[in-house]
């Protein structure tokens, strides 16, 4: 059964709620300790297989711009698949998005991240 609720961050999984502090301040080190040894990273299309190849995208990603990272929604699908969406704004182009992170969760890791363009 899905569920879907509006949490605040404090009732994130402690994995999700870590991942995201460290990948807001652009930690690459320490969100990816977090993703299993086989997570699969996808965005925008591209997939990233393997914690080393997602530790070298979440290193590089955006690394070209400057933004700010603010949480405007998170909801459990299940109890190991979470949504996390974030507003992003800064000197990319079109200057603002707002983005989902799907979690899918193994183990108390991430298994699965999948980063996509929030439904309008």
């Amino acid at each position: 059964m899905t569920q879907h609720t509006d949490l605040p961050s404090d009732l994130l999984p402690t994995t999700v709620r870590e991942f995201f502090a460290a990948h807001v301040v652009r930690d690459a080190d320490t969100a990816s300790s977090f993703l299993a040894e086989e997570a699969v990273v996808v965005d925008q299309g591209e997939t990233f297989r393997g914690r080393e190849e997602a530790h070298a995208f979440l290193r590089d990603a955006g690394s070209e711009f400057e933004y700010t990272t603010e949480q405007i929604g998170a909801h459990r699908v299940d109890d190991a698949h979470w949504v996390v969406t974030v507003r992003l704004e800064g000197t990319f182009p079109g200057g603002v998005a707002e983005l989902d992170y799907r979690f899918a969760l193994r183990d108390g890791l991430i298994a699965e991240l999948v980063i996509a363009n929030h439904p309008a």
